[in-house]
């Protein structure tokens, strides 16, 4: 069996600690990240539906530079939102910046009721550089 390739950012918060999960997996050339919210260190949400939205790419970006990824490597992206008709512009907004340029990552947004506090979520699925 072959042991997972756990990558964690510098600093890692709370979260990962307190609910057992690593924060992204290196599968070969494939890295798939946990869902990142919007959380400081301590793991309690920041404060505002923006903020969060604006800390859970911070966060994200911190995972794919743990793995020597970034933005331009991610191919699979599933957003989770408490709110999506009202929350969609602020969520677009911090994507724009994320994928200023096409070709764009897949995107899959889903509607739900509850992520433990939070009003945000992103997971993506990145393909590593070489070399990294």
């Amino acid at each position: 069996m072959t042991k997972r390739d756990a990558i964690f950012p510098e600093g890692r918060h709370a979260l990962y600690e307190k609910h057992g999960y690593s924060a992204a997996i290196r599968s070969g050339d494939l890295l798939f990240v946990s869902g990142q919210v919007g959380s400081g260190l301590d793991g309690e949400p920041v404060q505002g539906f923006e903020a969060q939205v604006e800390q859970a790419f911070r966060n994200l970006a911190a995972v794919l530079a743990a793995a020597g990824c970034g933005f331009d490597d991610v191919i699979d992206v599933s957003t989770f939102h408490t709110d999506p008709q009202a929350q969609l512009p602020a969520v677009m907004a911090a994507k724009s910046k994320a994928f200023p340029d096409a070709p764009y990552p897949t995107w899959t947004a889903v509607g739900v009721t509850w992520l433990a506090g939070f009003d945000f979520e992103i997971k993506v699925v990145a393909r590593i550089p070489t070399g990294a």
